[in-house]
Protein backbone atom coordinates (compact mmCIF):
# COMPACT_ATOMS: atom_id res chain seq x y z
CA UNK A 1 0.00 0.00 0.00
CA UNK A 2 1.35 3.41 -0.96
CA UNK A 3 0.31 6.76 0.46
CA UNK A 4 -0.98 9.28 -2.06
CA UNK A 5 -0.24 12.99 -1.86
CA UNK A 6 -3.89 14.04 -1.73
CA UNK A 7 -3.52 16.72 0.95
CA UNK A 8 -3.75 19.92 -1.09
CA UNK A 9 -7.42 20.74 -0.49
CA UNK A 10 -10.30 19.93 1.78
CA UNK A 11 -12.06 16.74 0.72
CA UNK A 12 -15.20 17.14 -1.37
CA UNK A 13 -18.24 14.85 -1.45
CA UNK A 14 -17.81 11.95 -3.84
CA UNK A 15 -19.26 12.73 -7.29
CA UNK A 16 -22.51 11.19 -8.47
CA UNK A 17 -20.65 9.32 -11.22
CA UNK A 18 -18.99 7.29 -8.47
CA UNK A 19 -21.73 7.04 -5.86
CA UNK A 20 -24.64 6.14 -8.16
CA UNK A 21 -23.16 2.93 -9.53
CA UNK A 22 -25.39 0.05 -8.35
CA UNK A 23 -22.53 -1.89 -6.76
CA UNK A 24 -21.52 1.16 -4.71
CA UNK A 25 -25.12 1.86 -3.67
CA UNK A 26 -25.55 -1.75 -2.62
CA UNK A 27 -22.48 -1.57 -0.37
CA UNK A 28 -23.66 1.43 1.68
CA UNK A 29 -24.03 0.67 5.37
CA UNK A 30 -26.27 2.07 8.13
CA UNK A 31 -25.20 5.47 9.40
CA UNK A 32 -26.35 8.20 11.74
CA UNK A 33 -28.55 9.45 8.88
CA UNK A 34 -30.30 6.10 8.29
CA UNK A 35 -33.95 5.90 9.31
CA UNK A 36 -33.85 3.59 12.33
CA UNK A 37 -30.66 5.10 13.76
CA UNK A 38 -31.78 8.69 13.31
CA UNK A 39 -35.23 8.03 14.74
CA UNK A 40 -33.91 6.06 17.71
CA UNK A 41 -31.38 8.80 18.44
CA UNK A 42 -34.25 11.25 18.49
CA UNK A 43 -36.34 9.12 20.86
CA UNK A 44 -33.32 8.82 23.15
CA UNK A 45 -32.62 12.54 23.03
CA UNK A 46 -36.25 13.49 23.70
CA UNK A 47 -36.85 10.63 26.17
CA UNK A 48 -40.08 9.38 24.62
CA UNK A 49 -42.43 7.65 27.04
CA UNK A 50 -43.78 4.34 25.72
CA UNK A 51 -46.00 2.29 28.01
CA UNK A 52 -48.26 -0.74 27.76
CA UNK A 53 -51.83 0.20 28.75
CA UNK A 54 -53.61 -3.03 27.87
CA UNK A 55 -52.44 -6.58 27.27
CA UNK A 56 -55.59 -8.65 27.09
CA UNK A 57 -54.17 -11.81 25.48
CA UNK A 58 -55.07 -15.41 26.33
CA UNK A 59 -52.85 -18.47 26.52
CA UNK A 60 -53.35 -19.21 22.82
CA UNK A 61 -52.03 -15.74 21.95
CA UNK A 62 -55.40 -14.33 20.96
CA UNK A 63 -56.37 -10.86 22.17
CA UNK A 64 -55.88 -7.10 22.14
CA UNK A 65 -53.03 -4.84 23.20
CA UNK A 66 -52.77 -1.06 23.46
CA UNK A 67 -49.59 0.99 23.87
CA UNK A 68 -49.32 4.70 24.63
CA UNK A 69 -46.51 6.68 23.01
CA UNK A 70 -45.84 10.16 24.36
CA UNK A 71 -43.52 12.38 22.37
CA UNK A 72 -42.81 15.99 23.34
CA UNK A 73 -46.09 17.77 22.76
CA UNK A 74 -47.98 14.88 21.15
CA UNK A 75 -49.41 11.46 22.00
CA UNK A 76 -49.95 8.38 19.84
CA UNK A 77 -51.43 4.94 20.41
CA UNK A 78 -50.57 1.55 19.00
CA UNK A 79 -53.46 -0.92 18.88
CA UNK A 80 -52.54 -4.52 18.17
CA UNK A 81 -54.59 -7.66 17.66
CA UNK A 82 -52.70 -10.83 18.52
CA UNK A 83 -53.75 -14.10 16.92
CA UNK A 84 -52.87 -17.74 17.49
CA UNK A 85 -50.23 -18.65 14.90
CA UNK A 86 -51.65 -20.41 11.86
CA UNK A 87 -49.91 -22.62 9.32
CA UNK A 88 -52.68 -21.96 6.78
CA UNK A 89 -52.50 -18.93 4.42
CA UNK A 90 -49.50 -17.72 6.41
CA UNK A 91 -47.35 -15.43 4.28
CA UNK A 92 -45.65 -12.09 4.42
CA UNK A 93 -47.42 -11.01 1.23
CA UNK A 94 -50.41 -8.71 1.02
CA UNK A 95 -52.46 -11.61 -0.43
CA UNK A 96 -52.12 -13.54 2.85
CA UNK A 97 -55.13 -14.24 5.01
CA UNK A 98 -53.51 -14.97 8.37
CA UNK A 99 -50.99 -13.00 10.38
CA UNK A 100 -49.88 -13.42 13.97
CA UNK A 101 -50.44 -9.72 14.67
CA UNK A 102 -52.31 -6.94 12.91
CA UNK A 103 -52.23 -3.44 14.27
CA UNK A 104 -52.49 0.28 13.78
CA UNK A 105 -50.71 3.46 14.87
CA UNK A 106 -53.10 6.33 15.51
CA UNK A 107 -52.84 9.92 16.69
CA UNK A 108 -54.05 10.62 20.22
CA UNK A 109 -55.10 8.40 23.11
CA UNK A 110 -56.92 5.28 21.93
CA UNK A 111 -60.62 5.16 22.71
CA UNK A 112 -62.72 2.01 22.82
CA UNK A 113 -64.28 3.15 19.56
CA UNK A 114 -60.80 3.33 17.98
CA UNK A 115 -60.07 -0.20 19.15
CA UNK A 116 -63.33 -1.66 17.86
CA UNK A 117 -63.15 0.13 14.52
CA UNK A 118 -59.62 -1.14 13.99
CA UNK A 119 -60.67 -4.66 14.99
CA UNK A 120 -63.34 -4.68 12.25
CA UNK A 121 -61.57 -2.78 9.48
CA UNK A 122 -57.91 -3.90 9.52
CA UNK A 123 -58.56 -7.56 8.60
CA UNK A 124 -60.39 -6.39 5.46
CA UNK A 125 -57.21 -4.73 4.12
CA UNK A 126 -58.12 -3.32 0.69
CA UNK A 127 -61.82 -3.34 1.43
CA UNK A 128 -61.32 -1.80 4.88
CA UNK A 129 -61.19 1.85 5.83
CA UNK A 130 -58.93 3.52 8.37
CA UNK A 131 -60.15 6.30 10.65
CA UNK A 132 -59.02 9.90 9.95
CA UNK A 133 -56.48 9.81 12.80
CA UNK A 134 -54.78 6.64 11.53
CA UNK A 135 -51.15 6.82 10.40
CA UNK A 136 -50.20 3.17 9.83
CA UNK A 137 -51.75 -0.26 9.42
CA UNK A 138 -49.30 -3.09 10.04
CA UNK A 139 -48.89 -6.86 10.12
CA UNK A 140 -46.25 -9.23 11.52
CA UNK A 141 -45.55 -12.94 11.91
CA UNK A 142 -43.51 -14.92 14.40
CA UNK A 143 -40.24 -16.58 13.70
CA UNK A 144 -41.85 -19.83 14.81
CA UNK A 145 -38.72 -21.74 15.86
CA UNK A 146 -36.97 -18.94 17.74
CA UNK A 147 -40.19 -17.66 19.32
CA UNK A 148 -41.05 -21.14 20.57
CA UNK A 149 -37.51 -21.73 21.89
CA UNK A 150 -37.64 -18.43 23.76
CA UNK A 151 -41.11 -19.14 25.16
CA UNK A 152 -40.07 -22.58 26.37
CA UNK A 153 -36.94 -21.22 28.07
CA UNK A 154 -38.72 -18.38 29.87
CA UNK A 155 -41.51 -20.68 31.00
CA UNK A 156 -38.90 -23.00 32.51
CA UNK A 157 -37.39 -20.12 34.46
CA UNK A 158 -34.26 -19.63 32.34
CA UNK A 159 -33.04 -17.31 29.61
CA UNK A 160 -33.05 -18.51 25.99
CA UNK A 161 -29.70 -19.48 24.51
CA UNK A 162 -27.96 -16.54 22.85
CA UNK A 163 -26.75 -18.87 20.11
CA UNK A 164 -30.37 -19.66 19.19
CA UNK A 165 -31.47 -16.04 19.16
CA UNK A 166 -28.41 -14.95 17.18
CA UNK A 167 -29.42 -17.12 14.22
CA UNK A 168 -32.15 -14.65 13.27
CA UNK A 169 -31.99 -11.93 15.99
CA UNK A 170 -35.76 -11.41 16.19
CA UNK A 171 -38.95 -13.01 17.54
CA UNK A 172 -41.32 -11.49 14.97
CA UNK A 173 -40.83 -10.03 11.52
CA UNK A 174 -42.58 -7.12 9.87
CA UNK A 175 -44.76 -8.18 6.96
CA UNK A 176 -46.37 -4.84 6.19
CA UNK A 177 -46.23 -1.17 7.16
CA UNK A 178 -48.89 0.66 5.17
CA UNK A 179 -49.54 4.38 5.38
CA UNK A 180 -49.53 7.67 3.46
CA UNK A 181 -53.09 7.26 2.23
CA UNK A 182 -53.17 3.47 1.87
CA UNK A 183 -56.45 2.06 3.23
CA UNK A 184 -57.49 5.63 4.04
CA UNK A 185 -54.59 6.36 6.38
CA UNK A 186 -53.53 9.97 6.77
CA UNK A 187 -51.19 11.28 4.06
CA UNK A 188 -47.72 12.11 5.30
CA UNK A 189 -47.49 15.52 3.56
CA UNK A 190 -50.54 16.61 5.57
CA UNK A 191 -48.67 16.13 8.86
CA UNK A 192 -46.41 19.13 8.47
CA UNK A 193 -42.95 19.85 9.85
CA UNK A 194 -44.22 20.44 13.39
CA UNK A 195 -45.73 16.97 13.71
CA UNK A 196 -43.88 14.56 16.00
CA UNK A 197 -43.82 12.01 13.17
CA UNK A 198 -43.50 14.46 10.31
CA UNK A 199 -40.06 13.29 9.21
CA UNK A 200 -39.34 10.82 6.43
CA UNK A 201 -40.92 7.41 7.22
CA UNK A 202 -41.06 8.20 10.95
CA UNK A 203 -44.55 6.77 11.41
CA UNK A 204 -43.41 3.45 9.92
CA UNK A 205 -40.22 3.52 11.98
CA UNK A 206 -42.12 3.98 15.23
CA UNK A 207 -44.54 1.20 14.31
CA UNK A 208 -41.66 -1.18 13.59
CA UNK A 209 -40.17 -0.41 17.00
CA UNK A 210 -43.51 -1.18 18.64
CA UNK A 211 -43.60 -4.49 16.79
CA UNK A 212 -40.37 -5.38 18.54
CA UNK A 213 -41.73 -4.39 21.93
CA UNK A 214 -44.93 -6.33 21.31
CA UNK A 215 -42.99 -9.47 20.38
CA UNK A 216 -40.97 -9.33 23.61
CA UNK A 217 -44.02 -8.53 25.74
CA UNK A 218 -45.97 -11.34 24.09
CA UNK A 219 -43.38 -14.04 24.71
CA UNK A 220 -43.04 -12.96 28.36
CA UNK A 221 -46.82 -12.86 28.78
CA UNK A 222 -47.34 -16.34 27.31
CA UNK A 223 -44.53 -17.76 29.45
CA UNK A 224 -46.14 -16.32 32.59
CA UNK A 225 -49.48 -17.90 31.66
CA UNK A 226 -47.80 -21.24 31.03
CA UNK A 227 -45.77 -21.44 34.25
CA UNK A 228 -45.57 -19.86 37.68
CA UNK A 229 -41.78 -20.07 37.59
CA UNK A 230 -41.52 -18.11 34.34
CA UNK A 231 -38.99 -15.29 34.11
CA UNK A 232 -38.80 -12.18 31.96
CA UNK A 233 -36.22 -11.57 29.28
CA UNK A 234 -32.91 -10.31 30.56
CA UNK A 235 -32.61 -6.60 29.58
CA UNK A 236 -29.48 -7.38 27.57
CA UNK A 237 -31.37 -9.94 25.50
CA UNK A 238 -34.35 -7.67 25.12
CA UNK A 239 -32.12 -4.99 23.59
CA UNK A 240 -30.37 -7.53 21.38
CA UNK A 241 -33.66 -8.74 19.90
CA UNK A 242 -34.80 -6.65 16.94
CA UNK A 243 -37.72 -7.03 14.56
CA UNK A 244 -37.29 -8.92 11.32
CA UNK A 245 -37.88 -7.31 7.95
CA UNK A 246 -38.27 -8.64 4.43
CA UNK A 247 -38.26 -6.52 1.28
CA UNK A 248 -38.48 -7.23 -2.41
CA UNK A 249 -38.59 -5.53 -5.78
CA UNK A 250 -41.10 -2.83 -4.95
CA UNK A 251 -38.32 -0.74 -3.44
CA UNK A 252 -36.82 -0.27 -6.91
CA UNK A 253 -40.01 1.52 -7.92
CA UNK A 254 -39.63 3.65 -4.76
CA UNK A 255 -36.12 4.68 -5.78
CA UNK A 256 -37.28 5.89 -9.18
CA UNK A 257 -40.49 7.48 -7.89
CA UNK A 258 -38.77 9.62 -5.24
CA UNK A 259 -35.61 10.94 -6.93
CA UNK A 260 -35.47 14.11 -4.86
CA UNK A 261 -35.60 12.14 -1.62
CA UNK A 262 -32.87 9.76 -2.80
CA UNK A 263 -30.71 12.71 -3.85
CA UNK A 264 -31.29 14.62 -0.61
CA UNK A 265 -30.43 11.64 1.56
CA UNK A 266 -27.31 10.66 -0.37
CA UNK A 267 -26.18 14.28 -0.65
CA UNK A 268 -26.52 14.73 3.12
CA UNK A 269 -24.61 11.50 3.71
CA UNK A 270 -21.80 12.33 1.30
CA UNK A 271 -21.52 15.87 2.65
CA UNK A 272 -21.24 14.58 6.23
CA UNK A 273 -18.60 12.06 5.18
CA UNK A 274 -16.60 14.80 3.44
CA UNK A 275 -16.82 16.98 6.56
CA UNK A 276 -15.40 14.16 8.66
CA UNK A 277 -12.67 13.36 6.14
CA UNK A 278 -11.70 17.04 6.25
CA UNK A 279 -11.12 17.16 10.00
CA UNK A 280 -7.62 18.30 10.97
CA UNK A 281 -6.81 15.97 13.84
CA UNK A 282 -3.76 15.42 15.99
CA UNK A 283 -3.02 12.02 17.56
CA UNK A 284 -4.45 13.02 20.94
CA UNK A 285 -7.79 14.20 19.57
CA UNK A 286 -10.57 12.26 21.36
CA UNK A 287 -12.29 11.72 18.02
CA UNK A 288 -9.52 9.33 17.00
CA UNK A 289 -10.13 7.27 20.12
CA UNK A 290 -13.88 7.39 19.46
CA UNK A 291 -13.44 6.12 15.90
CA UNK A 292 -11.24 3.27 17.08
CA UNK A 293 -13.89 2.39 19.65
CA UNK A 294 -16.67 2.38 17.04
CA UNK A 295 -14.63 0.29 14.62
CA UNK A 296 -13.88 -2.16 17.44
CA UNK A 297 -17.60 -2.48 18.14
CA UNK A 298 -18.30 -3.10 14.45
CA UNK A 299 -15.54 -5.74 14.33
CA UNK A 300 -17.02 -7.68 17.25
CA UNK A 301 -20.46 -7.41 15.66
CA UNK A 302 -19.15 -8.83 12.40
CA UNK A 303 -17.07 -11.55 14.04
CA UNK A 304 -20.15 -12.75 15.93
CA UNK A 305 -22.48 -12.56 12.93
CA UNK A 306 -24.00 -16.00 12.34
CA UNK A 307 -25.86 -15.12 9.11
CA UNK A 308 -24.95 -16.81 5.84
CA UNK A 309 -24.58 -14.45 2.89
CA UNK A 310 -24.96 -15.84 -0.62
CA UNK A 311 -23.61 -13.04 -2.81
CA UNK A 312 -22.60 -10.24 -0.45
CA UNK A 313 -19.24 -9.99 1.30
CA UNK A 314 -19.03 -12.16 4.38
CA UNK A 315 -18.86 -10.58 7.81
CA UNK A 316 -15.47 -12.24 8.31
CA UNK A 317 -14.06 -10.36 5.31
CA UNK A 318 -15.52 -7.10 6.56
CA UNK A 319 -14.13 -7.60 10.05
CA UNK A 320 -10.65 -8.33 8.69
CA UNK A 321 -10.63 -5.10 6.69
CA UNK A 322 -11.91 -3.09 9.66
CA UNK A 323 -9.10 -4.50 11.77
CA UNK A 324 -6.58 -3.14 9.25
CA UNK A 325 -8.19 0.28 9.61
CA UNK A 326 -7.88 0.12 13.38
CA UNK A 327 -4.21 -0.80 13.02
CA UNK A 328 -3.63 2.29 10.85
CA UNK A 329 -5.47 4.51 13.33
CA UNK A 330 -3.44 3.09 16.20
CA UNK A 331 -0.30 3.98 14.26
CA UNK A 332 -1.52 7.55 13.94
CA UNK A 333 -2.44 7.73 17.61
CA UNK A 334 0.95 6.41 18.61
CA UNK A 335 3.32 8.18 16.20
CA UNK A 336 1.32 10.85 14.37
CA UNK A 337 1.89 9.16 11.02
CA UNK A 338 -0.58 7.55 8.64
CA UNK A 339 0.90 4.53 6.90
CA UNK A 340 4.36 5.94 7.53
CA UNK A 341 3.74 9.61 6.68
CA UNK A 342 2.66 12.78 8.40
CA UNK A 343 -0.80 13.90 7.37
CA UNK A 344 -2.89 17.05 7.78
CA UNK A 345 -6.10 15.15 7.13
CA UNK A 346 -5.48 11.63 8.45
CA UNK A 347 -9.03 10.36 7.91
CA UNK A 348 -9.03 11.45 4.28
CA UNK A 349 -5.72 9.69 3.70
CA UNK A 350 -7.10 6.52 5.23
CA UNK A 351 -10.26 6.76 3.16
CA UNK A 352 -8.26 7.23 -0.04
CA UNK A 353 -5.89 4.37 0.67
CA UNK A 354 -8.34 1.80 1.93
CA UNK A 355 -10.91 2.25 -0.84
CA UNK A 356 -9.04 -0.02 -3.22
CA UNK A 357 -7.87 -2.41 -0.51
CA UNK A 358 -11.17 -3.30 1.20
CA UNK A 359 -14.36 -5.07 0.28
CA UNK A 360 -16.92 -2.34 -0.47
CA UNK A 361 -19.02 -3.08 2.61
CA UNK A 362 -16.02 -2.57 4.91
CA UNK A 363 -15.11 0.69 3.22
CA UNK A 364 -18.68 1.99 3.47
CA UNK A 365 -18.78 0.94 7.15
CA UNK A 366 -15.71 3.10 7.71
CA UNK A 367 -17.31 6.08 5.95
CA UNK A 368 -20.55 5.63 7.90
CA UNK A 369 -18.70 5.62 11.21
CA UNK A 370 -16.82 8.77 10.21
CA UNK A 371 -20.17 10.57 10.32
CA UNK A 372 -20.28 9.95 14.08
CA UNK A 373 -17.34 12.34 14.40
CA UNK A 374 -19.48 15.24 13.12
CA UNK A 375 -22.80 14.47 14.84
CA UNK A 376 -24.24 17.99 15.08
CA UNK A 377 -23.42 18.79 11.47
CA UNK A 378 -24.88 15.46 10.31
CA UNK A 379 -28.09 15.97 12.26
CA UNK A 380 -28.53 19.44 10.77
CA UNK A 381 -28.07 18.02 7.28
CA UNK A 382 -30.73 15.41 7.98
CA UNK A 383 -33.18 17.95 9.37
CA UNK A 384 -32.73 20.14 6.30
CA UNK A 385 -33.88 17.46 3.86
CA UNK A 386 -36.77 18.75 1.76
CA UNK A 387 -37.80 16.39 -1.00
CA UNK A 388 -41.16 17.10 -2.68
CA UNK A 389 -42.23 14.47 -5.17
CA UNK A 390 -43.60 16.84 -7.82
CA UNK A 391 -41.79 16.96 -11.15
CA UNK A 392 -42.78 19.89 -13.37
CA UNK A 393 -42.07 20.96 -16.92
CA UNK A 394 -40.33 24.30 -17.51
CA UNK A 395 -42.07 25.20 -20.77
CA UNK A 396 -39.96 28.23 -21.77
CA UNK A 397 -36.65 26.37 -21.92
CA UNK A 398 -35.35 25.78 -25.42
CA UNK A 399 -34.72 22.44 -27.05
CA UNK A 400 -31.04 23.34 -27.42
CA UNK A 401 -30.73 24.11 -23.70
CA UNK A 402 -32.37 20.86 -22.66
CA UNK A 403 -30.20 18.85 -25.04
CA UNK A 404 -27.10 20.48 -23.54
CA UNK A 405 -28.34 19.61 -20.05
CA UNK A 406 -28.79 15.98 -21.05
CA UNK A 407 -25.27 15.80 -22.48
CA UNK A 408 -23.84 17.35 -19.31
CA UNK A 409 -25.70 15.35 -16.67
CA UNK A 410 -26.66 12.07 -18.36
CA UNK A 411 -23.53 10.94 -20.15
CA UNK A 412 -23.91 7.58 -18.44
CA UNK A 413 -27.40 7.10 -19.93
CA UNK A 414 -26.39 8.27 -23.40
CA UNK A 415 -23.42 5.89 -23.27
CA UNK A 416 -25.47 2.83 -22.35
CA UNK A 417 -25.95 0.43 -25.25
CA UNK A 418 -29.71 0.08 -25.76
CA UNK A 419 -29.58 -1.31 -29.28
CA UNK A 420 -29.37 -5.04 -28.61
CA UNK A 421 -32.01 -7.47 -27.37
CA UNK A 422 -30.21 -7.88 -24.06
CA UNK A 423 -30.92 -4.23 -23.23
CA UNK A 424 -34.63 -5.00 -22.93
CA UNK A 425 -34.48 -8.64 -21.93
CA UNK A 426 -36.60 -8.10 -18.80
CA UNK A 427 -39.90 -6.40 -18.12
CA UNK A 428 -41.30 -5.07 -14.84
CA UNK A 429 -44.94 -5.83 -14.10
CA UNK A 430 -47.42 -6.37 -11.29
CA UNK A 431 -48.49 -9.89 -10.48
CA UNK A 432 -52.27 -10.38 -10.60
CA UNK A 433 -52.15 -13.17 -8.02
CA UNK A 434 -49.55 -11.82 -5.58
CA UNK A 435 -50.27 -8.06 -5.87
CA UNK A 436 -46.49 -7.51 -6.00
CA UNK A 437 -43.95 -6.15 -8.49
CA UNK A 438 -42.22 -8.76 -10.60
CA UNK A 439 -39.32 -8.82 -13.04
CA UNK A 440 -39.51 -11.44 -15.75
CA UNK A 441 -38.08 -12.28 -19.14
CA UNK A 442 -39.99 -10.28 -21.75
CA UNK A 443 -40.56 -13.36 -23.87
CA UNK A 444 -42.29 -15.09 -20.96
CA UNK A 445 -44.74 -12.23 -20.34
CA UNK A 446 -45.12 -10.68 -23.82
CA UNK A 447 -48.37 -8.88 -22.97
CA UNK A 448 -47.17 -7.33 -19.72
CA UNK A 449 -47.24 -3.57 -19.30
CA UNK A 450 -43.68 -2.51 -18.39
CA UNK A 451 -43.94 -0.53 -15.15
CA UNK A 452 -40.22 0.09 -14.79
CA UNK A 453 -38.67 3.47 -15.52
CA UNK A 454 -36.63 3.13 -18.71
CA UNK A 455 -34.24 5.97 -17.93
CA UNK A 456 -31.60 5.10 -20.49
CA UNK A 457 -33.98 4.40 -23.37
CA UNK A 458 -36.16 7.38 -22.55
CA UNK A 459 -33.24 9.80 -22.40
CA UNK A 460 -31.71 8.50 -25.62
CA UNK A 461 -35.03 8.79 -27.45
CA UNK A 462 -35.65 12.28 -26.07
CA UNK A 463 -32.15 13.43 -26.96
CA UNK A 464 -32.54 12.12 -30.50
CA UNK A 465 -35.85 13.93 -31.00
CA UNK A 466 -34.43 17.17 -29.57
CA UNK A 467 -31.73 16.99 -32.20
CA UNK A 468 -34.32 16.94 -34.99
CA UNK A 469 -35.96 20.28 -34.17
CA UNK A 470 -34.88 23.91 -34.22
CA UNK A 471 -32.74 24.51 -31.15
CA UNK A 472 -34.69 27.66 -30.31
CA UNK A 473 -38.00 25.80 -30.16
CA UNK A 474 -39.59 26.02 -26.71
CA UNK A 475 -40.09 22.84 -24.71
CA UNK A 476 -43.80 23.63 -24.62
CA UNK A 477 -44.02 23.43 -28.41
CA UNK A 478 -41.63 20.47 -28.52
CA UNK A 479 -43.94 18.51 -26.22
CA UNK A 480 -46.94 19.37 -28.38
CA UNK A 481 -45.17 17.44 -31.13
CA UNK A 482 -43.74 14.74 -28.84
CA UNK A 483 -46.08 14.31 -25.85
CA UNK A 484 -44.55 10.90 -25.06
CA UNK A 485 -41.51 12.68 -23.62
CA UNK A 486 -43.40 14.80 -21.09
CA UNK A 487 -42.51 12.74 -18.00
CA UNK A 488 -38.83 12.45 -18.88
CA UNK A 489 -38.59 16.16 -19.67
CA UNK A 490 -40.20 17.05 -16.33
CA UNK A 491 -37.84 14.67 -14.53
CA UNK A 492 -34.71 16.05 -16.18
CA UNK A 493 -35.68 19.69 -15.69
CA UNK A 494 -36.81 19.22 -12.08
CA UNK A 495 -33.61 17.40 -11.11
CA UNK A 496 -31.27 19.86 -12.80
CA UNK A 497 -27.98 20.20 -10.91
CA UNK A 498 -28.62 17.28 -8.56
CA UNK A 499 -26.09 14.47 -8.69
CA UNK A 500 -27.48 11.61 -6.61
CA UNK A 501 -31.07 11.12 -7.80
CA UNK A 502 -30.95 8.21 -10.25
CA UNK A 503 -28.95 4.96 -10.12
CA UNK A 504 -26.76 4.65 -13.19
CA UNK A 505 -28.28 1.44 -14.50
CA UNK A 506 -30.55 0.00 -17.16
CA UNK A 507 -33.00 -1.93 -14.99
CA UNK A 508 -34.30 -3.92 -17.97
CA UNK A 509 -30.91 -5.40 -18.83
CA UNK A 510 -29.77 -8.87 -17.87
CA UNK A 511 -26.67 -7.48 -16.15
CA UNK A 512 -28.76 -5.44 -13.70
CA UNK A 513 -28.97 -7.09 -10.27
CA UNK A 514 -32.25 -6.02 -8.60
CA UNK A 515 -31.05 -6.70 -5.07
CA UNK A 516 -28.47 -3.89 -5.36
CA UNK A 517 -31.09 -1.16 -5.13
CA UNK A 518 -33.21 -3.06 -2.63
CA UNK A 519 -30.14 -3.25 -0.42
CA UNK A 520 -29.50 0.49 -0.78
CA UNK A 521 -32.96 1.20 0.62
CA UNK A 522 -32.88 -1.42 3.36
CA UNK A 523 -29.34 -0.93 4.61
CA UNK A 524 -28.23 2.59 3.73
CA UNK A 525 -31.61 4.33 3.84
CA UNK A 526 -33.54 2.38 6.50
CA UNK A 527 -30.60 1.18 8.59
CA UNK A 528 -31.34 -2.55 8.60
CA UNK A 529 -28.60 -4.90 9.85
CA UNK A 530 -27.56 -8.40 8.80
CA UNK A 531 -29.30 -8.31 5.42
CA UNK A 532 -29.29 -11.59 3.52
CA UNK A 533 -30.37 -11.94 -0.10
CA UNK A 534 -32.46 -14.66 -1.66
CA UNK A 535 -32.33 -15.24 -5.43
CA UNK A 536 -31.02 -11.66 -5.90
CA UNK A 537 -34.60 -10.42 -5.45
CA UNK A 538 -35.54 -10.53 -1.77
CA UNK A 539 -33.69 -9.17 1.23
CA UNK A 540 -34.16 -10.13 4.88
CA UNK A 541 -32.63 -8.37 7.84
CA UNK A 542 -33.13 -6.94 11.33
CA UNK A 543 -34.50 -3.55 12.41
CA UNK A 544 -33.59 -1.99 15.78
CA UNK A 545 -30.97 -4.63 16.49
CA UNK A 546 -29.56 -3.60 19.90
CA UNK A 547 -31.92 -0.66 20.37
CA UNK A 548 -32.81 0.65 23.84
CA UNK A 549 -36.05 -0.54 25.42
CA UNK A 550 -38.85 1.79 26.62
CA UNK A 551 -37.45 1.46 30.16
CA UNK A 552 -34.10 2.66 28.81
CA UNK A 553 -35.72 5.64 27.10
CA UNK A 554 -37.51 6.73 30.26
CA UNK A 555 -34.41 6.44 32.42
CA UNK A 556 -32.16 8.37 30.02
CA UNK A 557 -30.19 5.94 27.85
CA UNK A 558 -26.51 6.60 27.22
CA UNK A 559 -24.22 4.50 25.11
CA UNK A 560 -23.85 3.22 21.56
CA UNK A 561 -26.72 0.86 20.80
CA UNK A 562 -25.99 -0.11 17.20
CA UNK A 563 -23.64 -2.95 16.25
CA UNK A 564 -24.59 -4.87 19.42
CA UNK A 565 -22.37 -7.62 20.78
CA UNK A 566 -23.95 -10.91 21.76
CA UNK A 567 -25.03 -10.66 25.42
CA UNK A 568 -22.97 -12.52 27.99
CA UNK A 569 -25.40 -13.74 30.65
Amino acid sequence: MTVTSRQAAMPLPRPGEEVMKPLRLAAMQPSRLSGTRAFMNRMIRERWDISNLRFDVDGDAGGTVVYSIKAPGQEFSFIGFSRPPSRVARTGRIIGQAWDMMGTLIEGAATEADVETARVEIPKLYTGRATPNTLIWCRSNRSMRVFDQTLEALAEGRQPAVADLAKVCYLMRNTGLDGNGTFGTRSFPSLGAGHALGGVLEAQLLTAYLMREFSCDLVEHLAAIRSEKAVRLDPQLRRYIGVGNGSALGLIFFVHKHPRLIDAFLRARETAVAMARGLKLDPSDPRIARLIELLGQAIVFRRQDRMVYETFASSAEIAADLENMVEALEEFRGSGTVLGRKADYPLDILACEFEAECVPEAYETFLSLLIELVPQEADRLLEAIQAPDELNVSPAETAESLADLIRQEYRWALGTDMSGREAYKYVWYKSETAEEPRRGAREEVPDALDLGLDVCGGIQSLHADLGKVDGKLSIARFLMRHPQHRHMVARIQSLRGLGYHTPHANINAEEFVPIDLVRLMNVGFHGIDKTRDFLSRNLRGVLYHGAPTPDDLRSGYTGTWYYPAEPVL
